[in-house]
């Protein structure tokens, strides 16, 4: 039966409340759960990475005392899974894969923590649909167990199964109600149209954490919260909260780099993301540094040639092997390499993958490529959860300005008015396509990217 349970948003806990709500229970946390696939994934030699590497040594040493115990074995595979997540390396990933294969074959039936193990080595690797049959099995197998939900929700996330993760996820907060719960839930009602509500959840993530890592982590998403609203200064409240937490935190520092260039210390932020870039080159931050580079600054052209560079590296590497696919990375090729590439990329990632971001994606990679009666049906998916994404928004806008439909200034304004600096590249674009037609609006008067 469910304990006292706290609403969000004050609506009271009823038989007859709207179906979807996630309810908080108490922040307590009686079992461990893996972090959300959301969390950051900091540089090399951060403390993140370092005490990643500590797990991984602290269960090898496990496995060598006990080489016939199964859970030491799946707790070597998931310590492995979480070094790649923190580190970028997928190989430890092989390793977690060796592990969960000893643990299986000295328990093959009821094992689990091997299941468990195998769904989040699954969604790690994209498999998605293999996470889901893992995570159901899991919960199967031990119904008031938190693990298997958290494998379930992320698989489903990323399936495009909203109902499904959010009852997967309001079961992981009602078993376990903590940091990684509270991030899950926070995800599923910021994409449902609910950033009031996913923000009660991220601070509940920041008051349960039990490691810098989970509080700079919930506080770089209470700053992304911030920024997708608009609101700059309470962003860089909470980037530098999640910095303090964790110096150094890579998606903080980003976060931050985007703080600085709205407030017209481009050179500054150019300087961070360089540093960052150095360390961390994931595609979001290798994208986002091009975006506000451009290739006409002498001061920074060389910079912003070596993250275009790094990324158009990553794209043939990809296109080679034929992984799973970034959407920052697609997006990137879609705007400054091939929009026929980019679509290639996406509707691979679309078979494995149904999430609204997938979709919006795919729907852009299309417009760049010139097929804009298709791509606007992959941007009304997009839309579906109504999540106030204003990248989304302009997206969906600019594919109905280009197929002459009236809704297309509607949703350009939406853009702009959700968060005028969603991106340097595309908020000015939006502002011009709305020249001919709009008069003044309250986006006028906010700050913008290098004062435009």
């Amino acid at each position: 039966m469910r304990r006292s349970l706290l609403t969000l948003g004050g609506a009271v806990a009823a038989a007859g409340c709207v179906a979807g709500l996630l309810y908080l229970g108490p922040a307590e946390d009686p079992h461990p759960v893996p972090a959300a696939p959301q969390a950051a994934a900091p540089q090399a030699g951060s403390a993140p990475a370092a005490t990643a590497g500590l797990a991984v040594a602290t269960a090898r040493r496990r496995t060598q005392r006990a080489p016939d115990d199964p859970t030491a074995w799946s707790g070597l595979a998931r310590a492995e899974a979480e070094e790649a997540r923190v580190t970028l390396d997928a190989s430890r990933l092989d390793a977690a894969d060796e592990a969960l294969r000893r643990s299986l074959a000295l328990q093959k039936t009821d094992n689990y923590a091997a299941v468990t193990g195998q769904g989040v080595v699954a969604n790690a690797r994209h498999a998605f649909a293999e996470g889901r049959d893992f995570g159901l099995r899991a919960t199967r197998m031990a119904p008031d167990r938190a693990d298997g939900y958290a494998v379930l929700a992320d698989a489903q996330i990323q399936l495009g199964d909203y109902p499904a993760a959010r009852a997967a996820v309001q079961r992981l907060l009602d078993i376990a109600p903590a940091g990684a719960a509270y991030s899950r839930a926070a995800y599923d009602l910021e994409t449902n149209g609910r950033p009031k509500d996913a923000a009660i959840a991220l601070q509940r993530a920041v008051d349960s954490a039990s490691t810098a890592d989970e509080r700079a982590f919930a506080q770089a998403r209470l700053g992304e919260l911030a920024w997708a609203q608009g609101a700059v200064d309470r962003a860089e409240r909470h980037f530098r909260l999640a910095a303090d937490a964790v110096p150094g935190y890579a998606y903080a520092e980003s976060g931050l780099a985007r703080v600085l260039a709205v407030r017209g210390e481009r050179s500054k932020a150019l300087g961070m993301y360089r540093e960052l870039t150095g360390r961390a080159p994931l595609p979001q931050f290798l994208a986002e540094a091009v975006e506000l580079g451009g290739s006409s600054s002498s001061s920074s052209g060389g910079s912003v040639r070596s993250a275009k560079a790094a990324l158009d590296a990553e794209v043939r590497l990809l296109r080679a092997s034929g992984g799973a696919v970034d959407p920052h990375l697609a997006l990137y090729v879609a705007d400054h390499g091939d929009p026929d590439v980019a679509v290639e990329l996406m509707r691979g990632e679309w078979k494995r993958a149904r999430s609204v971001i997938v979709a919006d994606a795919l729907g852009w990679a299309l417009h760049r490529a010139g097929h804009d009666a298709e791509a606007v049906g992959y941007a009304r998916k997009a839309a579906r959860t109504g999540w106030g994404n204003a990248l989304f928004r302009y997206h969906r806008g600019a594919i109905e300005h280009a197929l002459g439909l009236p809704e297309g200034d509607r949703h350009l304004r939406e853009a702009l008015a959700l968060n005028p600096n969603f991106s340097p590249y595309h908020a000015p674009l939006a502002r011009r396509l709305l020249k001919p037609t709009r008069g003044r609006h309250a986006t006028d008067t906010k700050t913008t990217w290098y004062g435009r």
